[in-house]
């Protein structure tokens, strides 16, 4: 697979939801992550094998922008892309649609660390993927 924007699909659960049935803004972070790890997956990067070969990827930063309410059981489109490859960092940038309508963005800023948890180079084969994906 060539690297590039990435769709994963997410249906509102009612314990995302306030009482108004409107999903709580803390959410998108999650699902954000669900995008980012399905992003790796397909790339041919699982996660789970990328810790266990030595390289873990906690987010350093993260933002997102609300423009309009979501709501419980509407299927939420979480678009990821890899909008920055460094030599021990990673951005991706994010949209949130539901039936079309842009609803959200969102970015999240990951560093490479060691099994010390110190930084280290991403390592070479992922970064060369990722940086296919890049914007």
């Amino acid at each position: 697979m060539t690297a590039g924007p990435h769709t994963t699909h997410v249906r509102v659960r009612y314990a995302e939801t306030d009482q108004q049935g409107v999903a709580h803004h803390a959410q998108y972070f999650v699902w954000m992550e669900a995008g980012r790890v399905a992003f790796l997956r397909d790339l041919g990067f699982p996660y789970d094998r990328v810790e266990a070969e030595g390289t873990m990827f906690p987010v350093v930063e993260a933002s997102c922008r609300y423009m309009s309410p979501v709501r419980f059981e509407e299927e939420v489109e979480v678009e990821t892309r890899c909008r920055s490859v460094r030599s021990r960092g990673v951005v991706f940038d994010y949209d949130f649609r539901v039936a079309g309508r842009l609803v959200a963005t969102g970015s999240t800023s990951l560093v490479a660390l060691g099994p010390d948890r110190r930084p280290v180079r991403i390592p070479e084969a992922l970064a060369r993927a990722l940086d296919r994906g890049t914007l």
